[in-house]
């Protein structure tokens, strides 16, 4: 695919630029753990049975899925900074919409409307790899890339402080808060991209892509409730595969297509979108599982009586350290790769997960399982964008990325639905509640120890790095390169941070 941009950004990128986009990661994954603390009251506060009360979750889910790819590619197409903009309005409004009202579909709508805001960090990471220099661009991804975990873990112990001691409505107001903040900053601190890519927006293909994940995600989110074997169930995957498929004979003929799969086939993209999976798969378990097991009473015999408040904090540390980790991985990407530190995080990851098989009698342990997996998370979410941007020409680094981030969700999705079902199958009836069993709680961290085996094996698969020295080599000097090919002096920085490593 072919691209135009000026030969300089039209703005210089301020100091301010990464701080700006991260922040805005940080409130965008905001919305994924906005209503965990009260998850178990919403039946009784929306007046509705379990099983619809989900939907609330799930319609987020959906819409942020649907959106991430086709706001990725309507930004590489008309702007970055304006699709993102666009993203956090929606967001904002579906927010408001959310807090004025306690009825089922109306709430469903709203939080649908929020999830557009899941498209934001792609858009991010585009307009770092457009309008930052070299020695920047590593770390700043990095830090945009680890938000998305930074934000969901931070937010537990605030959203959990404000549903205990004010109406829970007040989260939503809050989020709409945090939204046009983020807003404003854009407009005062971010300039527009000035990569674009050429042809038209495929209405076609986003048509076929959406009504693939609907029916892709929505068995995977809802199998619990409809049975895993039953019609409807296998019904809905089934159709996923059928319309994916003819998706993608659809998206081969198209000359400007939403998703270019000759691209996502390359080695380099490929492998980086299934390690994503697992990434996205392991992060999830340890929300699921550590704040049941610390809210659980202690005469249940393996819960720990911690507080909602408490919980919260005691997950903190995941975000903290995973925010920590972004200058770390800079420096070890800059050494060596990103698919070394990609491995080195899921290494830590795994071992996270084994320790935590045996850490589970106290709330310190709680800490020490958070930490470890922080750590390896931030590192493997760090190295996952920089791994595109590497492969990818630069005007197609937003529908790349927002791609990447879907993985990552699909991941996440499919690992709420097991690790529900396994805690469910493996819980206790105690006066006719169900309480989950601390068998339960360890064959979940056996399971995301065997998500990152498979994680290791992707990452292993990935094409060997160059050196950044042996790439500049090749390329013509900044002198002497016609007008009209920016994008492809971005990408040069990139290689040459060696915060990419990969090319094809």
């Amino acid at each position: 695919m072919t691209h135009t941009s000026t030969d300089q950004p039209t703005a210089r990128a301020s100091g301010a630029l990464v701080p700006v986009l991260a922040f805005t990661g940080i409130v965008v994954s905001v919305m994924q753990t906005l209503l965990v603390p009260v998850i178990k009251d919403l039946p009784q506060l929306l007046g509705t049975e379990p099983s619809n009360a989900t939907w609330v979750i799930t319609s987020t889910l959906l819409s942020g899925a649907v959106a991430t790819p086709i706001m990725g590619r309507l930004g590489d197409l008309h702007g970055k900074r304006g699709m993102l903009i666009l993203s956090l309005a929606v967001m904002v409004i579906g927010a408001l919409v959310s807090a004025l009202t306690s009825d089922l579909l109306t709430m469903i709508a709203g939080r649908a409307l929020q999830g557009f805001a899941m498209s934001a960090v792609p858009l991010g990471i585009g307009l770092l790899r457009d309008l930052l220099p070299r020695e920047r661009l590593g770390s700043a991804m990095a830090l945009v890339s680890s938000s998305m975990g930074v934000g969901g873990s931070l937010a537990l112990p605030a959203a959990a402080l404000v549903a205990q001691h004010t109406d829970w409505h007040a989260l939503f107001y809050g989020a709409a808060g945090l939204g046009i903040l983020c807003i404003a900053l854009i407009l005062l601190v971010v300039p527009e991209s000035p990569t674009r890519a050429q042809g038209t927006f495929d209405v076609l293909g986003a048509v076929g892509l959406s009504a693939s994940l609907v029916l892709l995600l929505l068995p995977i989110t809802k199998g619990g409730d409809w049975g895993w074997t039953s019609g409807t169930t296998l019904g809905s995957f089934a159709a996923a595969a059928v319309v994916l498929a003819l998706w993608g004979v659809i998206e081969l003929g198209v000359k400007a297509p939403l998703v270019n799969l000759r691209t996502t086939a390359r080695p380099a993209v490929l492998f980086t979108n299934l390690a994503s999976i697992m990434v996205g798969a392991s992060f999830l378990v340890v929300s699921l599982v550590l704040p049941q097991l610390l809210q659980l009473p202690k005469a249940a015999g393996h819960g720990l009586g911690q507080s909602m408040v408490v919980a919260g904090l005691c997950m903190a540390p995941l975000g903290l350290t995973m925010m920590l980790a972004a200058p770390v991985y800079a420096r070890l990407s800059a050494k060596h790769s990103p698919k070394v530190t990609l491995i080195l995080g899921m290494v830590i990851i795994a071992i996270g997960y084994g320790a935590g098989l045996g850490l589970m009698s106290a709330p310190w342990q709680s800490l020490v399982i958070t930490v470890i997996l922080g750590v390896g998370i931030g590192l493997a979410y760090s190295s996952l964008p920089a791994l595109i941007t590497g492969a990818v020409q630069a005007s197609e680094t937003g529908a790349a990325n927002g791609l990447n981030t879907l993985m990552r969700s699909i991941g996440s999705s499919a690992s709420s639905a097991v690790i529900g079902t396994v805690l469910a199958d493996t819980a206790n009836d105690v006066n006719g509640v169900a309480v989950p069993t601390m068998h339960g709680f360890r064959v979940s961290f056996l399971i995301a120890t065997g998500t990152m085996a498979i994680g290791l094996l992707m990452a292993l698969l990935l094409p060997r790095p160059r050196p950044p020295h042996h790439i500049q080599q090749q390329l013509p000097s900044k002198r002497t390169r016609p007008e009209g090919h920016r994008g492809d002096d971005v990408r040069a920085r990139c290689d040459s941070a060696g915060a990419t490593g990969i090319r094809q």
